[in-house]
């Protein structure tokens, strides 16, 4: 699969579960926010990395990385709390970002290997 389809479907994760745990919680903090916004930049990147700029994609990896390593806090709040539907929240969030970050991991080496643009 593309790169960029990978990071496109991790955006939107972010941000429809983002905006579900938000939404769906008693206390609403602007931290919980943290990844819609994450999510919103990396589909404001997307055409970037759907063209194979090297910096582009470098932004979106590093802003998807910083994303995955900021939902470690809320994931252990959240299995502390023994709250089942935030726990599952959060770590489908981190799967697909982890994911995400694999792929991007992937086309940096096959780049690196081969001299082939980062296209998707």
């Amino acid at each position: 699969m593309k790169v960029y389809l990978i990071s496109m479907m991790n955006a939107f994760v972010l941000m429809t579960l983002g905006l579900g745990g938000y939404f769906g919680s008693e206390n609403q903090t602007p931290a919980a926010l943290i990844p819609v916004f994450g999510g919103a930049l990396l589909l404001s990147l997307m055409k970037g990395v759907k063209s194979g700029n090297k910096s582009i994609a470098h932004i979106s990896f590093i802003v998807t990385l910083l994303i995955l390593i900021y939902l470690i806090k809320p994931l252990s709040d959240a299995i502390d709390l023994t709250d089942s539907g935030a726990t599952t929240r959060i770590a489908a969030m981190m799967i697909s970002s982890n994911m995400a970050v694999g792929y991007f991991v992937l086309s940096f080496i096959k780049v690196r290997k081969g001299s082939v643009k980062i296209k998707g």
